[in-house]
């Protein structure tokens, strides 16, 4: 049985919130080095793979607004599925992530990090299915990675997961200044 979809908070209702209801906490869920490259001020690094891995250890001792943040919306989403079974009363998602924060005026601070994560995984997904290609001119069989990596593109629309972008996510450079778990998660204690 599904659990019916809560709305999404476009940018002009999580700044009310946060206007409102000072104590509101912002979880972004994305990797060290998308956080490092572009973040909302004020909000706390607790990439998606750490709140899986911790999911069981996670209860809420507070009733603050909770509000998290990926670079779209569709990792915090998924973050909210974690994150449902652990008292936090109001869990909210900011509907098209940072990307829509930064196109609607929010203020964000920039440094020096990595691409975000769809970048990464049309770079990826792009040069894997150009070698296929390119590499089936001389050896026939290489187009089926072109084949390989459109099917995982399909899969990936239809059920709003990623497998290639968990698995760039582990990649040394997105792993950069990755935060204490212990501290990480104490942003949602």
């Amino acid at each position: 049985m599904s659990t019916p979809t809560r709305p999404l908070l476009d940018t002009a209702a999580v700044r009310a919130l946060l206007a409102s209801h000072p104590g509101t906490r912002l979880i972004d869920v994305r990797s060290p080095g998308e956080f490092a490259a572009a973040h909302i001020p004020g909000s706390y690094n607790v990439p998606l793979d750490l709140l899986r891995e911790h999911r069981d250890e996670l209860r809420a001792e507070h009733d603050d607004p909770v509000v998290l943040v990926c670079a779209s919306g569709a990792r915090a989403e998924q973050a909210r599925g974690v994150l449902d079974r652990t008292g936090l009363e109001r869990l909210e998602v900011l509907r098209g992530g940072v990307t829509d924060w930064q196109r609607d005026g929010g203020p964000i601070r920039e440094g020096a990090g990595t691409w975000a994560m769809e970048r990464q995984v049309r770079l990826t997904a792009g040069s894997l299915v150009l070698a296929g290609v390119l590499g089936s001119l001389r050896y026939r069989p290489l187009v089926a990675l072109a084949g390989v990596i459109g099917a995982g593109l399909t899969f990936s629309a239809v059920t709003n997961t990623c497998g290639m972008a968990r698995l760039l996510a582990l990649l040394p450079h997105n792993r950069r200044g990755a935060p204490d778990p212990a501290a990480a998660l104490a942003a949602l204690a």
